[in-house]
This record gives C-alpha cells, sequence and structure tokens, in this order.
C-alpha cells in the first residue's frame, strides 16, 4: 500500500464510491499530563506519548463487495470493526491507511479504536508544555490531511460530513470543539453535532486556557435574529497581554460586514478564537474554533501595522466561514476557491469596517511582493493548479494561491463592477452551500451577475502562469505637452501569455513645495503588447508617470526615464500612499531584476524612507533594505553599505517622535543592521541602562531585539544569553534563547545547531525554526561554509524521515543560499540533475532556493558593474 501521500486519483475514486453520513469521535487526552517527561515531549522511555481515539464512521458504498481505505496515522491500532465484524489491524492497518473490504452497498459502519500520537510539529494534535507554569496545552492543526493523526476518516475535501466529538481530559480544563458544548460532567465533554465539513477543518482544543466571553446579536430585514456566542482565549501566561477587547471588536465589526454583503447568516452556530502556542500558520479557519499563533497577542508595545496584520488574519479567517467551510472545493486543484477569497475579502473587509482604511496600501506593498517573487519562480504555477497528491499540496500555500489570487479577485471586481462579483458570491453560498465545487461553478454565476464571458478572463487570469511587466511610453510635443502616451506590455518567455488588464495611469508633477501630486487619471483595458491611452493625450508634461495608480491590476510596472529620475530626488514628495507605495514597490521589482543596483536601491530607502508615513511600508522598506544588502549587493560594497544603512538608522532613530511607533521601528532597524563596534557600544547602553534615546521603551521584546546582534557578532557570551533568559523565562524567551545560542560566531556552536535540526528530531517545531533562524547568520558565511555540501548530501533523508512540516522547515530554512557563488549554484544543480526521481515536492523546494540564489548572483552582478 501507498504511504502517507494521497493522490488526485485516489482520492476521485474513493468520492465516486463513497457518501459519508456522519463521524462519532471520542478522544481520551487525560493522557496529556502525568508521567515521566521525554526530551521530545513522549513518555522518557523513547515512545511517543499517545492518547486513545475512538471513531465510528457511518458511510455508504455504491457498489457492493468493493474495496476503499480509510485514512489513519497512528502507532498503534487496538481494534478495527466493520459491518460488526471484528478485522486484524495487524492485516488491515499499514501504519496509514485501514483497507477496508467487502463492502456492503448502500449502509456500512467502520469502527477504529486507535492509539494516536500526540504531535511537536504543529500537526495534528499538538502538545505544549508552558515553561512559565508546567501546563499543558493542547490544539489540533490538519490543513491538508493531518486529522488523519487524531482519528481514523476518509480525508479528502469532497467527502463532507457531520461530526460529533466526545472528549476526555482532565477536570478542570477548558475543552471546545466545533459544536457547542451539550453536556459536560467531570473529565467528559460532549459537543453538538457539526454542520457537513471537511475533515481539515474539525477542531479540538484542551487545556487550563484562559477565556473571555462576549456575543453578537444580528437582526435581519425579515425580523429573525441571529445570536453567535463569542468566546477568545490563550495560555494563562499571556492572559495579562491579551487585549480580548479588540478582539471582539475586530470580530463585530467583520460580521456586521459579511452579513451586509453576503445575505446568508453565519451558519456554525458559536464563533472561538484560540490564540494557540507553536503555531505553524498565521491562523485556521475550523469552523466555530478559529484557531490563530499566539504571537498575534503582544508581549510589548509594537506598532498599528501589527494589529492591522492581525485584523486582517481575524477578518481572513472569517471570510473562510463562507468560502472554505460553507463552500469547500471538491481537491486542492481548486484551494484559490477558497484561499484567494480570503485574502481579497480580508483587506475588502478590513477597509470598508474597521479602523484600518489604508489596508490596500498594505495589500499593495505586502501581500502583492510575496505574489510576484512567487510568480517568478521556475515552480510557478496558475491560480487553479495542477495538484497531483497531498505534498503538492502542502506546499501550494503559497504567494500564488493566496495574494496573486487575491490580486487577481481585485482585477476582477474592476472588471465586472462590485454589485456583479457580490451578487456572484451571494448567489454561490446559496447555490452550493455544504457542497463542493470547482472553477466553474464560480464562474457561472460570476457570468450570470456580470453579463460577461468569464472564459477568456479566466483563461487568462486564472489558467495562466507569470507575471506581465507594463511599462509608460510617452511621447512629448516641441512644446513639452504629451502627445501620445502608450503602455508596453512584456511577458517572461517561459510564460509568455498577454492579459487583459484594467488599468488607471496617473499624471503627477510637483507642486510650489515640492510635493508631487496627481493632476490627471485615466482608466483603460491594456491589451496586446502596446496600448494607447487616448484620454491623456494633450495633458501637460508629467514629471511622474505611474502606470497601474490605484492598483487595480496584477503587474509588475517600470518607469520611463524621466519618471525614474524624478522617484531618485522626490519619491518621498508623492502625496498620497498609496501611489507611493506603488512605487516603492516597483523599485524593488527592479532591483530584484538585476535591472537597478542594489546600492541605489539603499541609497533610496536613506533618502526618502525617513518621510515614509505608513509604519507599515516603513517596515517593508527596512526588510527590502537589508535584504538587498544581503543578497543582492556586490560583496565587496557590503561592509561600506551595511555602515550606511546603520547611521541612517541610528540618525531617523534619534530624530523621529519619542514614543512614536516610527521611533520603535527605527530602532529595531537599527539593530538589524548594526555592524560596527559603536554600534555594539549602543546597543549594549540601552540594554543595560546606560544609553537612552528619550521616548524609547525597551521592553523585554526589544531587549531581545538589541541582544541579538549582540550574541551574532560575538560582543554578547552565552552568559548573557542565559541571564536574559532568567529575565524572560517563558515560552517566547525559550525561543528567543535557543535562536541566540545558535547564533553565536563558532564552528563548535554551528555544528550543534547543525546536529540538532538534521541529526535529531527532539526540538519542536517552534524550536527547530528558532534554530535554524540563529544558525544561518549573514555575517557568519564563512562557518557557514562547510555546510554547503552537506546539505546536499541530508536532505532526502531529512524528507524522507520527517514530517512534510519539518521537512519543509530544514529543506528552506539550511539552503546553503548565504554561500552566493557559482560553486553553490553548481552544486545545487547537481543534486536536481542526480535527483529527478526524489520527491516532486522537495524537488521544488531545491529549485526554488536555487531560483533564488541565481536571481543574486544576477543582482550582485548589476550591483558590481554600477
Amino acid at each position: 500500500m501507498p504511504g502517507e501521500n494521497l493522490s488526485r486519483d485516489e482520492a476521485r475514486t474513493r468520492a465516486e464510491l463513497l457518501t459519508v453520513d456522519g463521524y462519532e469521535v471520542a478522544l481520551d487526552l487525560r493522557s496529556a499530563v502525568g508521567g515521566p517527561e521525554g526530551a521530545d515531549g513522549g513518555e522518557g522511555d523513547g515512545g511517543p506519548r499517545t492518547f486513545r481515539s475512538l471513531t465510528t464512521i457511518r458511510f455508504r458504498s455504491a457498489r457492493a463487495g468493493a474495496s476503499t481505505f480509510a485514512d489513519l496515522v497512528a502507532p498503534a491500532v487496538d481494534a478495527v470493526t466493520l459491518n460488526g465484524k471484528a478485522l486484524d489491524p495487524a492485516l488491515v492497518f499499514d501504519g496509514a491507511r485501514v483497507a477496508l473490504e467487502g463492502l456492503l452497498e448502500g449502509e456500512n459502519v467502520l469502527e477504529v479504536d486507535a492509539r494516536c500520537a500526540y504531535s511537536r510539529t504543529g500537526e495534528g494534535m499538538h502538545r505544549f508544555v508552558d515553561p512559565e507554569d508546567g501546563e499543558v496545552y493542547l490544539y489540533t492543526q490538519y490543513e491538508p490531511a493531518d486529522a488523519r493523526r487524531v482519528f481514523a476518516n476518509f480525508e479528502q475535501p469532497d467527502l463532507k460530513a457531520p461530526y460529533r466529538f466526545q472528549v476526555t481530559a482532565p477536570e478542570g480544563w477548558e475543552v471546545r470543539s466545533n459544536g457547542a458544548e451539550e453536556f459536560h460532567e467531570g473529565e467528559v465533554w460532549r459537543f453538538a453535532e457539526t454542520r457537513p465539513v471537511p475533515t481539515y477543518i474539525t477542531a479540538v482544543l484542551a487545556g487550563p486556557y484562559h477565556r473571555v466571553d462576549d456575543h453578537y446579536s444580528r437582526t435581519f430585514a425579515d425580523g429573525t435574529t441571529l445570536e453567535i456566542p463569542l468566546s477568545a482565549m490563550c495560555r494563562k501566561g499571556l492572559a495579562k497581554h491579551f487585549d480580548a477587547d479588540d478582539v471582539f471588536l475586530v470580530t463585530k465589526q467583520g460580521l456586521d460586514f459579511f452579513h451586509d454583503h453576503f445575505d446568508f447568516p453565519y451558519p456554525f452556530g458559536k464563533y472561538d478564537q484560540a490564540f494557540v502556542p507553536e503555531y505553524n500558520l498565521g491562523a485556521m479557519e475550523n469552523p466555530g474554533l478559529v484557531t490563530f499563533r499566539e504571537e498575534y497577542i503582544y508581549r510589548g508595545k509594537v506598532t498599528s501595522a501589527a494589529y492591522e496584520r492581525r485584523t486582517n488574519t481575524i477578518l481572513h479567517e472569517m471570510a473562510h466561514m463562507w468560502f472554505g467551510d460553507l463552500v469547500t472545493m471538491e481537491w486542492w486543484d481548486d484551494l484559490w476557491l477558497k484561499e484567494s477569497f480570503a485574502d481579497f475579502m480580508g483587506s475588502f473587509s478590513m477597509v470598508g469596517a474597521t479602523r484600518f482604511t489604508d489596508g490596500w496600501v498594505t495589500f499593495a506593498n505586502n501581500r502583492k511582493a510575496w505574489a510576484y517573487r512567487a510568480d517568478q519562480l521556475p515552480s510557478t504555477h496558475p491560480v487553479t493548479a495542477d495538484i497531483r497528491d497531498l505534498e503538492d499540496a502542502k506546499l501550494n500555500f503559497d504567494g500564488i494561491t493566496y495574494a496573486k489570487g487575491a490580486s487577481v479577485l481585485k482585477q476582477l471586481v474592476a472588471y465586472v463592477g462590485q454589485e456583479a462579483f457580490l451578487e456572484g458570491a451571494r448567489r454561490y453560498f446559496k447555490r452550493h452551500a455544504y457542497g463542493n465545487t470547482r472553477l466553474g461553478d464560480l464562474l457561472a454565476v460570476l457570468a450570470e451577475t456580470s453579463g460577461r464571458d468569464m472564459t477568456a478572463w479566466s483563461r487568462s487570469w486564472l489558467q495562466t502562469a507569470g507575471v506581465n511587466v507594463l511599462t509608460p511610453v510617452p511621447r512629448y510635443d516641441a512644446e513639452g505637452t504629451l502627445s501620445e502616451l502608450a503602455v508596453v506590455q512584456e511577458a517572461a518567455a517561459s510564460h509568455p501569455e498577454l492579459r487583459p488588464h484594467r488599468v488607471a495611469v496617473g499624471l503627477y508633477r510637483r507642486g510650489p513645495r515640492g510635493e508631487l501630486t496627481r493632476y490627471a487619471r485615466a482608466e483603460a483595458d491594456v491589451v496586446g503588447e502596446r496600448t494607447v491611452i487616448d484620454a491623456l493625450a494633450g495633458s501637460g508634461r508629467p514629471d511622474l508617470i505611474l502606470v497601474n495608480d490605484d492598483d487595480l491590476t496584477y503587474c509588475k510596472v517600470r518607469f520611463d526615464a524621466g519618471s525614474l529620475a524624478t522617484l531618485r530626488d522626490h519619491l518621498g514628495s508623492v502625496t498620497d500612499p498609496l501611489a507611493r507605495a506603488l512605487c516603492w514597490s516597483a523599485l524593488w521589482n527592479l532591483t530584484r531584476d538585476a535591472l537597478m543596483p542594489a546600492r541605489d536601491f539603499v541609497a533610496l530607502v536613506l533618502a526618502h524612507a525617513g518621510r515614509e508615513s505608513d509604519i507599515g511600508v516603513l517596515q517593508m522598506l527596512h526588510a527590502w533594505a537589508r535584504s538587498a544588502l544581503v543578497h543582492y549587493a556586490a560583496p565587496e560594497w557590503r561592509a561600506e553599505g551595511g555602515r550606511a544603512l546603520a547611521e541612517g538608522a541610528l540618525r531617523e532613530l534619534r530624530a523621529a517622535e519619542p514614543g512614536s511607533q516610527h521611533q520603535l521601528t527605527w530602532a529595531r532597524f537599527f539593530a538589524a543592521v548594526a555592524s560596527t563596534d559603536e554600534d555594539f557600544q549602543l546597543l549594549g547602553g540601552l540594554l543595560e541602562g546606560t544609553a537612552r534615546v528619550d521616548g524609547l521603551d525597551v521592553d523585554q521584546e526589544l531587549r531581545w531585539s538589541f541582544l541579538s546582534p549582540l550574541v551574532a557578532h560575538g560582543v554578547a557570551n552565552e552568559a548573557a544569553v542565559d541571564a536574559e533568559l532568567a529575565r524572560d523565562d517563558t515560552a517566547s524567551g525559550r525561543r528567543h534563547h535557543v535562536r541566540c545560542l545558535a547564533s553565536r560566531p563558532s564552528e563548535a556552536v554551528k555544528a550543534q545547531a547543525w546536529a540538532a535540526v538534521v541529526e535529531s528530531d527532539k526540538l519542536s517545531n517552534a524550536l527547530v525554526e528558532a534554530t535554524i533562524a540563529g544558525f544561518d547568520q549573514p555575517s557568519q558565511r564563512e562557518l557557514l561554509a562547510p555546510y554547503a555540501g552537506r546539505y546536499f548530501e541530508v536532505i532526502e533523508r531529512i524528507w524522507a524521515e520527517r514530517s512534510i512540516q519539518i521537512g519543509m522547515h530544514v529543506v528552506r530554512g539550511m539552503f546553503p543560499g548565504l554561500q552566493d557563488g557559482p560553486d553553490t549554484l553548481a552544486a545545487a544543480d547537481a543534486w536536481l540533475s542526480g535527483h529527478e526521481d526524489a520527491a516532486p515536492a522537495l524537488r521544488r523546494l531545491v529549485l526554488e532556493a536555487r531560483d533564488d540564489l541565481a536571481r543574486a548572483l544576477r543582482g550582485q552582478e548589476c550591483d558590481r558593474t554600477a
């Protein structure tokens, strides 16, 4: 039998045979506490810590005598019963599947009594021990296919069914599932039956969680009232930092917005939101029990951008209650049907319903940068992807499925109109409630509501890969009047599709005080290689021409020579925040494409970032500037560029308003780029209290930010890191401690970190990430050089032995990208050519990392010749 992977063909065959009527799942989680604690969270004797999972599945078969299988990943199965007949687990269970033969036509009943393992990787039933108080916290995370690590099931999205969960857990714990609590006495909780949902969004949460309650009420036009109990939960150790009131505020604003626009009442009863430790994702849309990474509870001062990110995530997950939970894609090919919509709706609702009215600026500057990068990798794929199996599915939670898909939907709104788009969504929900859909189902309702043929649009935007480039080509007459403005469209040779773009083109000129403001704008459909924007002919000569003004379409933007010269000198003077963000994004794409030297981009940041009002854009500029220095700058210029960035960051830090979020952002950036003895002396003084910057509160999170570069550069030692942990012996503090220790500039330290991640599987997912982050330091390229060859020797074994989540962390995180020379590129090519039969998902990860390295080398050559 195949292993843990599941192919699309297998799923299709099973779906043709089976209809699932319901699940009853009983979990005994009392084993989560007590007993010896092994180094890996096991029992202490080397075996995994397990819990009892008893599952009853009622399903129908289309044919008598047919064979199929149920999914289950568990250390042991004690009993299997099919239609009252006991089956020998040793014969029917292979570690990943339960073979089912001789099915009855019509109704069948399967019972599986298993011992499932608690997880340390964030997949399945994750178990976390809080270092502050020793309390144990449990939660589940399944997408795309880890419910089978908790209970036996048919693990594919188109076999939806209702569920009843019963949980036995230590008395005094908080226990939650998708359905409302129906019964609780002592150690036993029973929950109401759910609506039909797929396996991957069922959920259980258990532990001594801190809980805050609230309520949402909505009266509809027909006089009926919808009542939704709300709760928000976190670990007890985070309760003092938990701003549940703001979480509830955004939740109610989102529920109002989606009820206003979707015309389909929230269908899943209660609405719990739990912030959980060691979470691999941002959040997960389990109906009735949404889970979030607990880093969204802020232990120290953060900027408004952090609250905006949390708001967007809350609304993204809420949109999933309709897109994904109510209506679910048939197979992972159409993952975009939920993720692209949720990504778009997160920003759409945030701008329309909350205090974050500039959310489209963040979308243009941040989310689309993710999409542009993904869409230029050799692994790029259409928004509607070809997902052969579960490993493919896991890797397709990427910038294309989320951010490009959302960008395409933003383009669609411009194409068909907002009301036609929303009416299409309303019909889609009503027509397919509790069912499964494909691309054609959505296109059908949009064609109805818009009156447009969606076939050509879909073929161009959803079924082809790659990003187009739009460049303005102006012509002026003798008086300097714009006689013609054309937009030229290009596509990469590997993906030559030229698409229809609904774009706005803005003309900007400098005002009397030097400000750059728009004085003319025209919308047009850009089709083919060259499109003339007739509406702008006769305009006065602009200082800046901005194609895709207002960010209506998905494309990379270039500038004519005059506009680029204007931006070099006056980018900070662009008055509109979205236009300014679009200009920064275009300049970053020029840098990544080796069309602008990295040192020029750094110079632009130093010259203009200090005037950036949008804090999210400023944080992105800091990340891009550091990336330009580390990856795209010529090696011989890095030291000079690093000093320039640190000097500029310190200058802006001292100039920022005391106590402001800009001051905090510049302080973090200064720490990230600090490189000289003077820089380290200041950071040390800020830690010790012998130096100060007016208004800067050096709280615990900022202390770790300041300590990290001191450790990585050998200025602070292990004792200093241990002393900081003594101040902050929390889950967050432990992660910082592990990262800092792995960042020390020592051969022995690097060997120890390598062994902890590569040779051992004792670390939890969060500590694997922390160790990798500490190991991979740009200032330690020589120390890391010996591991370049070793990486290619071990990755196939890692992929085979570890869970896919940990495998992804290691293969991505330990790729020797800092050994940025032709030898590493050749080693990657040799591995790829010599391992053509390796797992496709593993090859994809290596191919992507190899492409990033090749792009960096092209950027370095561009910078070298500047």
